[in-house]
């Protein structure tokens, strides 16, 4: 029987006796170990009732069996549905009313919790605990280690990611077996990722990047992965003279640049660094640069799409920029209000097509069908601009673009200068309601340690550098920018805050 994503990714690894995955406490798994949990997990899945198609939400902390648990759905045929371990008792009942699973996978802590808001709608509870202890694991101990694989092709749905739900109710992004197995092979070609890397992970694996960049590529690959439960500077450090690749977010690179462990030397045995999520400063940029020897590889891609875009591994990374469109995904930008393609060198909506652009939103038809047009683009509600060469930039979410007095303001070009100001460590523009220009720019700034600005002495070195309309109206000096856990600027937070 033919199973698209685990032929590929876990059945050839059956019979290998190669470390996998390496954890916390130095145990490591082997590739076989790994192929074998799948299997007793799958075993589990069955026994409780689910059926090709069916969904499993997992919330659940970052353990080994959760990974186990990923690839047990793929050759069982369920959907594997990961929700953010922070989300509360109320987003979780709109998760699971909309997706209708028949397995939820929780914190054994919760247990108590999701029984009660599971009951109304029949969904069996399981529990795995970040001891590695629970009822899942309790159960696939004592099942048989060989599955027979649930026969699946490239259009069945492997997973179902909600979005961030930052403007209205969260969208469930169905993700095949193709979408999900054509950004791997791109990203493991494009990458040079082989059975001779070893990662460290220490992202979540609630989010693409976390669950299908980093572990869809390793096991393709057949990499070496070390599995953080979380991210901690030191734990890095410890790891990266014995890996070749990391991957993170902003924040991490940030917050190792803070180590004076950090050197040329200790990095002389990785071969890539990569990050993703949110905007990295070219300032982050330039300062790994200079203290490691290493430019970062930045790339981008969202829920919908997996990855769209990347730096090149051989070729010129450049700060603010997140390179070119994979092998077998189309880009373009086009007009927001009329769809029609821009020449190179203006800003517009950034669409994509490709095997990696998502099946549509579960329960949302009408949704689908104003971001997915008939001819296979998505709109993603990013602003770019696609150099000559096919390099693109980013400008910023459609939804934060700001329109005052009937100007266009691209809060990113504002951001832009006000983090060259010697002392501003990082800044956010967003807009706020205004009576007579319709709104008002802002901007959050965080401060260096020990620098002495007001927004006085900001608004003054911003004046010569941009035109009047794009002054920000307000400086609201902050000791932090709300993010969301992928390190994100949750500028609707600001608006919230901010808007009256």
């Amino acid at each position: 029987m033919t199973n698209t994503l685990y032929d590929a990714l876990i059945a050839p690894h059956a019979q290998s006796d190669r470390p996998f995955m390496e954890i916390d406490d130095g145990t490591i798994l082997s590739y076989a170990a790994f192929v074998r949990r799948a299997a007793q997990l799958a075993h589990v899945l069955v026994g409780a009732g689910v059926t090709p198609g069916d969904r499993v939400v997992v919330q659940a902390p970052k353990v080994a069996d959760a990974i186990a648990l990923y690839a047990a759905c793929v050759q069982a045929g369920a959907v594997y549905l990961p929700l953010n371990t922070a989300y509360t008792q109320a987003e979780l009942s709109y998760f699971i009313e909309d997706a209708s699973p028949r397995i939820v996978v929780c914190d054994s802590k919760d247990e108590a919790a999701l029984t009660t808001l599971c009951a109304p709608f029949g969904a069996t509870v399981l529990t795995l605990g970040a001891d590695g202890t629970g009822t899942l694991p309790a159960a696939a101990d004592t099942a048989p280690d060989q599955f027979e694989t649930v026969a699946r092709g490239p259009e069945d749905l492997a997973a179902l990611l909600y979005t961030s739900g930052t403007t209205g109710r969260s969208k469930g992004a169905m993700l095949s077996h193709k979408n999900l197995l054509s950004n791997a092979r791109a990203l493991t070609d494009l990458w040079e990722i082989t059975d001779q890397d070893r990662l460290i992970h220490a992202l979540p694996i609630f989010h693409t990047h976390g669950l299908f960049v980093a572990m869809n590529t390793s096991l393709l690959a057949g990499a070496q992965v070390r599995f953080m439960a979380a991210f901690k500077p030191d734990a890095i450090i410890a790891e990266i003279p014995k890996s070749t690749l990391l991957m993170g977010v902003p924040t991490f690179y940030t917050r190792l640049l803070n180590d004076a462990h950090l050197t040329r030397d200790l990095c002389k045995n990785m071969r890539l660094f990569v990050s993703g999520s949110a905007p990295l400063l070219a300032e982050t940029h330039t300062a790994f640069s200079d203290r490691t020897g290493h430019h970062i590889l930045e790339r981008y891609g969202m829920t919908e799409t997996n990855m769209i875009t990347s730096n090149p591994y051989n070729g010129d990374r450049i700060a603010g920029t997140v390179g070119y469109p994979l092998p077998g995904t189309e880009v373009v930008i086009t007009n927001p209000d009329t769809g029609a393609p821009l020449p190179a060198g203006e800003i517009g909506m950034i669409e994509v097509r490709g095997d990696n652009v998502f099946q549509g939103y579960r329960n949302m038809p009408e949704k689908t069908a104003e971001e997915l047009r008939d001819t296979g683009f998505f709109m993603t509600g990013d602003l770019g601009i696609q150099a000559d060469d096919g390099r693109i930039s980013i400008v910023g979410r459609q939804k934060d673009l700001i329109i005052s007095g009937g100007y266009n303001i691209y809060p990113k070009e504002i951001e832009d200068v006000i983090n060259d100001i010697d002392g501003v460590l990082e800044s956010a523009v967003f807009g706020v309601p205004h009576a007579d220009f319709g709104e008002s720019v802002l901007a959050a700034v965080v401060l260096e340690q020990g620098t002495a600005l007001d927004s006085d002495a900001i608004a003054a070195k911003v004046e010569p550098l941009l035109a009047r309309f794009k002054h920000p109206r307000r400086y609201i000096l902050c000791d932090a920018l709300p993010r969301n856990t992928m390190g994100k600027v949750q500028k609707n937070v600001l608006r919230d805050t901010y808007g009256a």
